[in-house]
């Protein structure tokens, strides 16, 4: 016999019910998508600093996102040699060699020519670590100051890539002057509502 037998039907419906909300009760959620308003980077505690959608012609949700910073950050130095994580959660299904060349055209709005060539070696092994994703899937960026950035996708590690220089390109493609969406970074940057 179960303890749930035991139980009266009304404390065994309230129990079921903590059981379900209870995984969720320490994060946020945006979008339907749940993250972890902490996570830990290298040795240091992360909070989130905000959450967002990325929309498609400002209508179509492409994927749901948190950025991670050290607390108290200032938003102008999330892009310095500084730990960070950003979680990207997908709504539609993506082929990883369409990530390259949404890079690039990224990378070029935020960086000038000779600096995509100076870093182009460690650009292209990073866009050969993606793979196709489906909704739901979830990568992670995380940067660790002195051993470089990690990309994961449902918490597999896929590669690493040194360097506070890369670092700084890559997250300038969310978090630069140019971003891939503006509201997206504001709102990453808790900067928005």
């Amino acid at each position: 016999m179960t303890i749930i037998r035991w139980l009266t039907k009304p404390v065994a419906y309230i129990l079921t019910l903590t059981m379900l909300i209870a995984p969720t009760a320490g994060g946020t959620e945006v979008g339907r998508v749940f993250f972890d308003k902490q996570v830990v980077v290298g040795s240091q505690l992360l909070e989130i600093r905000g959450t967002g959608i990325l929309r498609y012609m400002r209508f179509i949700k492409a994927y749901a996102g948190a950025l991670y910073t050290l607390p108290g950050l200032d938003p102008g130095k999330v892009l310095a040699d500084t730990p960070k994580r950003l979680e990207v959660a997908y709504f539609y299904a993506l082929k990883g060699k369409d990530f390259g060349p949404a890079t690039y055209k990224g990378l070029a709005r935020n960086l000038d020519a000779p600096e995509i060539e100076r870093l182009r070696p460690r650009i292209d092994h990073h866009n050969s670590l993606y793979v196709n994703v489906e909704p739901g899937d979830r990568y992670a960026l995380t940067y660790i100051p002195g051993i470089g950035t990690e990309l994961a996708l449902n918490g597999r590690r896929l590669g690493v890539i040194e360097g506070a220089d890369f670092a700084a390109a890559i997250f300038s493609l969310w978090l630069g002057e140019n971003p891939f969406d503006a509201q997206f970074k504001n709102e990453l940057l808790g900067l928005d509502g």
